[in-house]
């Protein structure tokens, strides 16, 4: 089959967090052909270039989020009142009372909103975001020129009308104009997929199966192939857009954050709406998912798919640790909470002299640079140079190193150079640090965030965030405790090359594939060079019925009436006046046989037949012994009044014990 993959900031380029795992998942598939559709975020990105593409990738086509072109158009006075009408809904939408489940409402109150018709309302604004999402693609489709429009005056003048407009939230209402015209930008470049040009039979129509490397804008091209070309939507989110936003929008202004959280959570629901399947990567992304409104039935759990071989070395000797030396591995950032850690580890040293601790990492931008510049400066407060003599050098039991060195060329040498794993985040999405570690076969000791405790199961210690003490407790239990420490290490070892290698991550996603392409018909016929229809274009696991299909549907054929999936209906008949009816086969009648009308088993003919007031298609009643001709079931409306009511009803009887 053809998949359509859709990122944003990372496949194919060398940078980027999905890009790895969408590397693997298409060098693991090479069955199928891909077709990349890349979203870039910066210049810096497309400078540092691609990775090396396997020859299934068949085309690449690229589209940047960071410099939009602008096409010249400019609309007449009623493309610019249908664009006014379109962006208005969008942002009456954001401006309505947040949704039930995107902003954090529990699932306790769910009931309540449907006593009260609140429900009702979430609905109909739902709709009202997707009625006039799609208007805008549709409009730029057929006029272009809506990255101008976007940016216009227009616009902004019609997202300051929703804010001001009655039943609008409070946050909305306080938007001043320096609000406005950053939710405005902020708009227009999340909008910018709209107007691209991917969505035609040459371009995302081709494809068997979009999928939506992440949520968000990624997955906005999905959305508009289903649209206007009915192609099935695959989304895999391991962080949800919503939570990101919230992570990383703290200094904006209270009216742009909640406008731009109404955004992400309107896209968020109308994309979960729209998709077949969801594939969260951890039960913590699963719960936000459905507070966005995912189903339940379309949410599948996939671990994402690590490569356990460069650490297998380090797994298969736990000896060679260090069994005094903890160690910490990530990006240096203020969310790692680096300061409880630390703070940890003075009370750790009290209990065991000998502890050191290993700080394996770089800062994550400037922030992360200042951060670690405080944690320097913290360590060398809490632990001064220490010396074993009068003349040896003294050294401080904290490091801050960075891997690619002699002494650390990778980071399996850095976790295999310590007994014990350390992890103090207080945000987490999914732990891969910890995943490395137990390929490892390290114990760890973590704080409860995220999807930490789904990853390491029962196979590490966990403790509170922001708690010094009970970290320092937790470590100390284990260095003083080896054979317990080797029991956790094997343990965590054998529950990831379980769950987490790349292999379960590709065997899961191909048989994904086929399910939602087993619920989906044949959209096109697929012309070869000549103009003469393609055999099989179509896979054919997309006409194949199996387990995966509802067990309440019934085969009945295109365009039949909807009853004939209903259990037949057995009628009672009176053999003494049935004998006599025309169409019979008794006295009188029009040389039916006894079979057509009476106890025996006969089926309706390929032609739909008429009985008893209603139509049987012919792909309901298969495999029965006897054909009944049309003339002796139509025979009975020959005659009147209660003789040829009951000959009616024999013949429904004849033909409802033949369906049977």
């Amino acid at each position: 089959m053809r998949i359509g993959l859709l990122t944003e900031g990372g496949y194919p380029y060398v940078s980027g967090e999905p890009g790895l795992w969408c590397d693997r998942l298409v060098r693991g598939l090479e069955q199928h052909k891909f077709d990349v559709y890349a979203l870039t975020r910066s210049e810096r990105q497309e400078a540092e270039g691609w990775v090396p593409l396997p020859p299934q990738v068949d085309r690449v086509r690229i589209a940047s989020l960071w410099d939009a072109e602008d096409d010249g158009v400019v609309y007449g006075r009623r493309t610019r009142r249908r664009f006014a009408e379109c962006y208005g809904e969008l942002a009456a939408s954001l401006c309505a009372t947040a949704p039930l489940k995107a902003f954090g409402v529990a699932e306790t109150a769910a009931p309540r909103a449907e006593a009260t018709g609140t429900h009702d309302h979430f609905a109909h604004e739902a709709d009202r975001f997707a009625n006039a999402l799609y208007g805008l693609a549709e409009l730029a489709r057929h006029e272009g020129g809506l990255h101008r429009a976007l940016r216009s005056e227009t616009a902004v003048r019609a997202l300051e009308r929703a804010c001001r407009a009655p039943g609008a939230h409070r946050a909305a209402r306080e938007a001043r104009v320096p609000d406005l015209l950053t939710v405005a930008a902020r708009l227009e470049r999340a909008l910018r997929p709209l107007s691209l040009d991917w969505y035609e039979d040459d371009g995302l129509g081709a494809v068997d199966l979009c999928h939506a490397a992440s949520g968000g804008t990624a997955a906005l091209p999905g959305l508009l192939a289903r649209h206007f070309c009915e192609v099935p939507l695959l989304v895999t989110e391991y962080g949800v857009r919503l939570r990101a936003h919230y992570l990383t929008e703290p200094d904006a202004s209270p009216p742009v954050r909640f406008l731009l959280a109404a955004f992400h959570g309107r896209l968020a629901a109308e994309t979960y709406r729209s998709a077949a399947l969801i594939t969260p990567g951890n039960t913590h992304a699963r719960r936000w998912q459905e507070r966005c409104g995912a189903e339940r039935a379309k949410l599948r759990t996939v671990h994402p798919g690590m490569d356990a071989a460069p650490f297998a070395e380090a797994g298969e000797s736990p000896e060679c640790a260090d069994p005094h030396t903890l160690v910490w591995v990530g990006r240096v950032e203020p969310a790692k909470d680096l300061v409880s850690l630390l703070h940890a580890f003075a009370e750790i040293r009290r209990a065991e002299p000998k502890a050191r601790l290993r700080i394996v990492g770089g800062p994550s931008g400037s922030e992360g640079a200042a951060y670690l510049a405080h944690c320097r400066n913290l360590a060398a407060q809490l632990f001064p140079d220490e010396a074993d003599g009068p003349h040896a050098v003294g050294s401080n039991p904290v490091s801050f190193e960075e891997t690619g060195g002699p002494e650390l060329p990778s980071r399996a040498e850095a976790y295999a150079s310590g007994a014990l794993v350390v992890l103090s985040s207080v945000v987490e999405g999914f732990p891969a640090g910890l995943v490395e570690a137990m390929f490892c076969g390290r114990a760890t000791v973590s704080t409860d965030v995220g999807a930490v405790v789904e990853a390491i199961g029962g196979t590490g210690l966990v403790v509170p965030p922001r708690n010094p003490r009970a970290l320092a407790e937790a470590c100390v239990a284990l260095l003083r405790d080896p054979e317990r420490r080797a029991r956790l290490g094997a343990a965590a070892r054998a529950r990831a090359l379980e769950l987490f290698t790349v292999e379960q991550n590709i065997t899961a996603f191909h048989n994904i594939y086929l399910d939602i392409l087993s619920r989906t018909p044949a959209r096109r016929v697929v012309l070869d060079d000549t103009g003469e229809p393609l055999p099989f274009s179509v896979p054919a696991e997309a006409h194949v019925p199996g387990r995966w299909t509802d067990a309440k549907v019934r085969a009945v054929a295109r365009g039949g009436p909807a009853w004939a999936t209903d259990t037949p209906v057995r009628a009672t008949v009176r053999s003494s006046e049935t004998d006599g009816s025309p169409g019979s086969g008794g006295p009188g009648g029009s040389g039916a046989s006894e079979s057509a009308t009476g106890g025996g088993r006969a089926a309706v003919p390929a032609s739909v037949v008429e009985v008893a007031g209603a139509a049987v298609p012919a792909s309901v009643v298969e495999g029965a012994l006897t054909v009944v001709p049309v003339s002796a079931v139509e025979g009975a409306g020959a005659a009147s009044g209660s003789v040829a009511e009951e000959s009616r009803a024999t013949a429904s009887v004849s033909a409802t014990e033949g369906i049977r």
